[in-house]
């Protein structure tokens, strides 16, 4: 199932947008086949290798869906420009009022929309800020349902207690260091990158569009995943700054509770 639906996930675009080029289409499908092989390994091997939290619940559940929603709504999005329906229109409407709220000086919104060449039409303009606009809504509401998630459910909630191994698969607890200072080191590392990156990924894509080859945004496909990478990488990265914040609040309740254990074993009553 987890296979299935990420070969949907990518071919979203694909599916909805009525004119994909032929080489377009056999490059998603070469992407959905490698990704379908990854997912299922990943997920049917003992030993994890690069997917974090794969036995915490709903963390990747939360940002798979809040990925695949926002694919579909920005290909809904391109759709109506070309063949507007009810639906179309309706969530085009939306994420231009939601985007025209976020287009302030320096904002993110504002920082993509300069990434477009200063003689772009109007109509790519609009588009971009309406996908921008649905993309950063969608990112914040998985960002938030998460926290409440931690602050609210106690999350990881899995019976049986939490594997750092199996769940952090990138992160040698043996390394060196105290484990309770290296997490909530590398999680205020990860949500420091996360509020920085809605600015720096489009500074990064207007560089490489000036020093090596132009990137257009005008294509569907190339703004669909770019605009999705630039809201989804932050607010992936604050959820696992807030994860490992967790875990290291975890470790350090559960060394009181064993120092408690030996101070109550070392003065019992003569």
């Amino acid at each position: 199932m987890r296979t299935i639906l990420v070969v949907l996930l990518v071919a979203t675009p694909s599916i909805v947008l009525p004119e994909t080029h032929s080489d377009t289409a056999l490059l998603i499908a070469l992407i959905a086949v490698v990704a379908a092989i990854f997912t299922f390994a990943e997920y049917n091997s003992e030993y994890p290798s690069l997917v974090e939290f794969r036995d915490a619940p709903p963390f990747n559940r939360i940002r798979f869906v809040a990925l695949g929603i926002t694919v579909f709504a920005l290909s809904l999005i391109c759709l109506g420009t070309e063949n507007p329906t009810t639906l179309t229109q309706l969530l085009g409407s939306t994420g231009a009022r939601l985007g025209e709220l976020i287009d302030f000086p320096y904002s993110p919104v504002r920082l993509v929309l300069l990434v477009l060449p200063t003689d772009a039409p109007a109509e790519s303009v609009t588009t971009l800020r309406t996908a921008a606009g649905v993309a950063y809504f969608f990112s914040i509401v998985s960002l938030a349902f998460f926290v409440l998630m931690v602050r609210f459910n106690g999350w990881p909630t899995k019976p049986g207690g939490f594997n750092v191994w199996t769940n952090l698969p990138t992160f040698d607890p043996t390394a060196g260091g105290d484990i309770v200072e290296r997490l909530n080191r590398d999680g205020q590392i990860n949500i420091i990158l996360g509020f920085l990156l809605p600015f720096i990924i489009p500074a990064l894509v207007k560089f490489a569009s000036d020093t090596f080859s132009p990137i257009s945004l005008e294509s569907q496909h190339t703004m669909i995943w770019t605009v999705t990478a630039w809201a989804f990488l932050p607010s992936s990265l604050i959820m696992r700054g807030t994860a490992m914040g967790r875990i290291a609040q975890m470790v350090e309740e559960k060394r009181k509770r064993s120092h408690e254990a030996e101070e109550a074993e070392n003065y019992l009553p003569a």
